[in-house]
């Protein structure tokens, strides 16, 4: 299936879940942040939520500052 990944086009696997999207891309996932078709996707449900032909991921670093 093909999902767009911060703007790109990406190819995976059917019934993929977005914690083993997150391994493959091989991305840290400490400070990462996620949205979920402009949803923000709480850390706790990377593991559990499937990703579906046409969602738009964008995947961010989190930056604090003032």
């Amino acid at each position: 299936m093909q999902i767009i990944v911060n703007d790109e086009a990406l190819q995976c696997d059917d019934n993929m879940l977005l914690a083993a999207l997150l391994d493959q891309l091989s991305l840290e996932t400490t400070g990462l942040a996620l949205a979920l078709n402009q949803h923000i996707l709480p850390r706790d449900q990377w593991a559990q939520q499937p990703l579906q032909e046409g969602d738009a991921l964008l995947i961010f670093q989190a930056i604090a500052g003032g």
